[in-house]
């Protein structure tokens, strides 16, 4: 049984978040001296990860014991998604080119060959670790992480539907979704700081970013005001009251679908995804904050619209810290190190792509998130660039939960295939 975290009171938790978000900001906003040097190497992003699993991993908090994600995913997400997307340019973002599709297909094809490179890999010294029979058999169970790395927690649940894996050994697999996805965002936000040199590098063209970012933020200085507390609510009137719309709407529209449709009903079934009733939120909660940014709504991004929903971003992102435990990252090396194989698979293909491809760090990095991470973490991937650039994680996440179970299924027979 997992030992008890010294909190377990979700306030006290919610404290302790805030305490290091706090912390991050007030230090990172230094001028000079030993923290301007710190980070300068490590994004203040990524401190806002790791502080939270160092608490995690030390038995102060745990997400296991907390609900925190759960609220954080489920209702400060599409609020920041509405308030982001409130002054986004959906022209630019089309002006962004084919790239970040291309990039974020690559995403997909490194996750769908890593696998069975993976196992072949590992059974070379270590033949046991990828064995097993019936429904034991490893591979079984690294179809699930196909499922989640490609898809979401929907896809992931009907690999596990699909291929009968024992239930008693599934929760390794979870262990390794979590700790070697955790790490990659965590490889993900260190590069954000060396994104520079990193573009000089693949020698991308940025311009098309750039335009938006200069795009959305001259708007934003040209309508800007000191916020008003009547403003302040409309803003927060507008997030939340969408959010609401998004659980109704999403809660119906999966409802009627399981309840009309075999094919989504059936957990083994390649439109499953379908069915989840948080792929339909985020997408509602998107596509309304795009409308909303056609009308005069928009202008509320002069009174910061888009930096609350940073604040709920970040927020999101220390709840996604607490799920890392550094100290499991050796509970089971054998299935961590085919993990980990994997996704140094789908990052080099990323690179050898976007090298040809000259495309910029960006669209690496938001491409893989929206395969690993899905809609939780690809937007808040994306808004470490800029606020204005969250809709692109999303747009991109949207696609993996849609061919998910397809490119699982594919990466589970090959698996099947190359296993000893």
């Amino acid at each position: 049984m997992e030992d008890q975290p010294y909190f377990t009171n979700d306030t006290i938790v919610f404290g302790i978040l805030m305490l290091s978000l706090g912390f991050v900001f007030y230090t990172s906003s230094k001028e000079s001296g030993f923290w301007k040097k710190f980070y300068k190497v490590v994004p203040a992003l990524l401190m806002a990860y790791m502080i939270p699993a160092i608490f995690n991993s030390f038995g102060i908090i745990s997400d296991s014991h907390s609900n925190l994600y759960f609220v954080a995913s489920r209702y400060l997400l599409p609020a920041a998604l509405v308030l982001m997307t409130l002054s986004i340019d959906l022209k630019a973002i089309f002006n962004l080119g084919p790239k970040a599709l291309i990039m974020f297909f690559t995403g997909t094809v490194g996750i769908i060959i890593g696998g069975p490179i993976a196992i072949m890999i590992i059974s070379i010294f270590s033949p046991e670790t990828v064995g097993g029979v019936g429904f034991d058999a490893t591979w079984r169970g690294l179809a699930t992480l196909a499922g989640s790395w490609i898809g979401g927690g929907a896809n992931q649940a009907a690999m596990l539907e699909i291929y009968e894996y024992n239930p008693k050994l599934y929760g390794g697999m979870v262990l390794v979704d979590i700790v070697v996805a955790n790490l990659l965002m965590a490889g993900l936000l260190m590069g954000i700081g060396k994104s520079e040199k990193i573009d000089k590098w693949l020698k991308a063209d940025t311009s098309a970013i750039e335009e938006l970012k200069n795009k959305v933020t001259s708007f934003s200085e040209s309508v800007s005001k000191i916020p008003t507390l009547t403003d302040l609510m409309i803003i927060a009137a507008m997030a939340f009251s969408v959010v609401g719309f998004a659980h109704w709407g999403a809660n119906g529209i999966s409802e009627f679908l399981k309840t009309n449709f075999e094919a989504v009903r059936d957990k083994t079934s390649a439109f499953s995804s379908f069915g989840s009733q948080f792929f339909w939120m985020i997408s509602i909660a998107t596509f309304i904050g795009i409308i909303l940014s056609f009308t005069k709504a928009k202008n509320y991004e002069g009174a910061g619209a888009s930096k609350i929903g940073s604040v709920f971003i970040y927020i999101l992102v220390a709840t996604i810290g607490m799920k890392m435990d550094l100290g499991r990252v050796l509970d089971n090396p054998g299935l961590i190190l085919i993990g980990i194989v994997w996704m140094l698979i789908h990052v080099i293909l990323l690179f050898i792509v976007a090298k040809l491809i000259k495309a910029p760090y960006f669209f690496l990095a938001v491409g893989s998130q929206a395969n690993v991470g899905g809609a939780a973490s690809a937007p808040v991937v994306a808004a470490a660039f800029h606020p204005s650039l969250a809709t692109v994680g999303v747009l991109l996440a949207v696609f993996g939960y849609v061919i998910g179970t397809y490119g699982a299924i594919l990466t589970a027979e090959l698996m099947r295939i190359v296993s000893p």
